[in-house]
This record gives C-alpha cells, structure tokens and sequence, in this order.
C-alpha cells in the first residue's frame, strides 16, 4: 500500500472489514500499566498468557511466540524429527507454503506435499492417495483461502484418524481457531482435542498486538521453546505483546457468536444483489468471500471513489480471477463490521460494481 492509499485510509471513518483504523495508542492501552514483564520469554505476564492459553484449548502446556511463522515451522520440525519422514501433508492454499518464502524448506528441511485441489476442501479420499510416509497432517481451520469454510466434523476427526493411523502428528493451524469456534458452535477446547499441537494468533480476530501461541504436550511444547531461542525468537522482554493478547482475549472471543450472526445477515442482504456473490453462502464463520461482476479497474475506481467521497473504507483494489469481467475480495467480520447495518454494507457493496 502506497503512501498516497495509506492517507486515504486513515482519512476513512467507516470501514467494511475487520475492527477498522490500526491505531497504535489504543492497542497500546491494551497493556495494563502493572503488568509484570517477562524476562527473555520466562515469567511475568508471558507465562500467565501461556497458561491461559493451554488452559482455554485444554492442552497441558503452551509457548508464546512473536510470528506464525516462526511457530508453525518449528512445531512441524519437532513432529519430524520424531519421526521416519520430513514429509508434511496440507491443503493447496496453506499459509506455509504460499506466504512463508519456503521457511519449512530452507530452514527446517521439510516437505510440503499439497494433497487435494484450490476449488475445495481437503477430504478423506485425497489422504488415502498419500502412500509416502508422512510426519504430520496440517489443516487449517477455517480455510481462509476458501472463505472461511469448515469440514463436516465428522469429515474432520475422520482425517485426523487417517493421520494417525499412519503414525502421523496432527496439528491445526487455528490462526483463526476462534472463528472456527463459532462456526462449530464448539468451545476451542473441543477443537483442540483432536489435534496433537495447535497454533493460535493474537492479532487476527483478536486485534491485539502480534504475536501468537503453540499448545500441545509438554514434551512437543519443550521443545518449540527450544526452537524459538534457535530461531531469535526469545527476545529480552516479550511482555507487551503477551498482556495485550491476554487482556483482549476473553471479550473478543466471546463476541465470536455475534460476528458469526451479523456475517449471515450481510450474506442474507447481500442475496437480492445483481453482480455480488458470497462464498461459501452462508457463511460459516465470521468471514467469507465476495466474488464482484465487474473489471479490476473500476472496482478500483470506485473504491477510491468511496473513500474519497463518502469516508467508507473498502479494499485498495481486488484479488484477480480466473474471469477478466470478475474480481474477490475477502470480508472479515470484525467490530468495524459490526458497527455497519447489514443493509448499508449491502448498499457499499453495490456502490463497487457501480
């Protein structure tokens, strides 16, 4: 986003995605004036944070991390080294391997092999073409490249079971974990239960400071910690980004059900519109996919239109398709989302096709 975007932005009073304007101040006065620091990693607000989080997803330890990345790979190395095979089974669409420059190749010699096609969700069928031998199944719930849709539960614990029938780990990419709840109508710790270790963040859904957790036993959880040293991610004081999770987490993830309504109430107002689609319809938890009949030039136009002329912030522009004359755009249901009647966000909608 250049300079010239950014200004437009902050100038916007009204945004249709996520909790709107990123405004330092306020998430800085997420972090409680008494809070005691940690020192590199250990005590102080990191460790309640920890314990928290290993106690919200039922796991008997947790480790806080600064990045996804740093996480995720280094949890799948230690599924590896466990085991006879650096393999590692995901959707097409996995963080891992679309958005991490090949981190769990290049620093931690793992394989990815991505197992199904873009078009849907992961199934049972695709795992049993798998005959390699495997160290770990990841999924990612909700699978944000699809639209925040989620397998049939019973699907779900069927693939975890063809994982570990294999001998394989299973671990969840949950960095929206908390919209996934929701969507299941379950308690993150039900979900969690079926995995072996499982990544949350802080900043998506949350809102709060980056960084994130791993849960899972003690030993796997041991040796993530290890690895974060390894990896530079123990740094002198990671207390501020720790006490603006933990004060944040309890009000955000009740709220979880509400996105989850309002999401559907826009998908249920936006259906009698002529050139917008929502994917997957309804929505199954507080986010989905706009499909807009209309050139990536004037969806452009028109959002800079909107900011300019009505204070509405939208999308800079729109993700490409397959089709020249169609462009997607991803909504995340947060409290700017929520703060917009369903109707008006239908009416911004028509306002990008215009």
């Amino acid at each position: 986003m250049d300079a010239e975007t950014r200004a437009r932005r902050a100038a916007c009073s009204e945004f249709l995605s996520g909790d709107g304007a990123l405004r330092p101040a306020e998430l800085l006065a997420t972090i409680s004036p008494d809070v005691t620091p940690d020192h590199y990693g250990d005590g102080g607000v990191v460790t309640d944070l920890e314990r928290h989080v290993a106690g919200l997803l039922g796991k008997p330890a947790a480790v806080f991390l600064p990045s996804g990345t740093m996480a995720q790979g280094a949890t799948l190395r230690v599924h590896a080294d466990r085991r006879a095979s650096c393999t590692v089974l995901w959707h097409p669409a996995c963080h891992l391997d679309n958005y991490e420059g090949q981190a769990h190749s290049r620093l931690h010699g793992l394989t990815g092999r991505p197992v199904g096609t873009w078009d849907r969700l992961l199934t049972v069928a695709d795992l049993q073409a798998v005959a390699e031998p495997v160290a770990a199944l990841l999924l990612e719930l909700p699978q944000r490249d699809l639209g925040g849709q989620l397998p049939d539960w019973h699907e779900l614990v069927a693939q975890l079971s063809w994982a570990r029938e294999r001998g394989a780990a299973v671990h969840l990419d949950g960095a929206r974990l908390w919209e996934a709840s929701a969507g299941y109508d379950r308690e993150p710790a039900e979900i969690a239960a079926l995995f072996d270790t499982v990544y949350v963040s802080f900043y998506k859904g949350i809102g709060a400071l980056p960084g994130c957790c791993v849960a899972g036993s003690d030993a796997d959880v041991a040796q993530v910690r290890e690895w974060r040293q390894r990896l530079g991610g123990t740094l002198a004081g990671l207390w501020p980004a720790a006490a603006s999770a933990l004060a944040l987490l309890p009000e955000r993830l009740a709220e979880m059900p509400a996105r989850l309504w309002h999401a559907r109430a826009i998908a249920a107002e936006v259906a009698g519109l002529a050139g917008v689609r929502v994917v997957p319809d309804p929505p199954q938890t507080p986010m989905m996919h706009l499909l807009f009949d209309v050139p990536a030039g004037r969806f452009a136009e028109n959002a800079r239109r909107l900011a300019e002329d009505a204070g509405i912030w939208a999308w800079p522009a729109a993700t490409p398709t397959g089709d020249p004359k169609v462009v997607r755009c991803e909504l995340n249901v947060g409290r700017a989302s929520c703060r917009l009647a369903p109707a008006v966000i239908a009416d911004t909608l028509a306002a990008l096709i215009a």
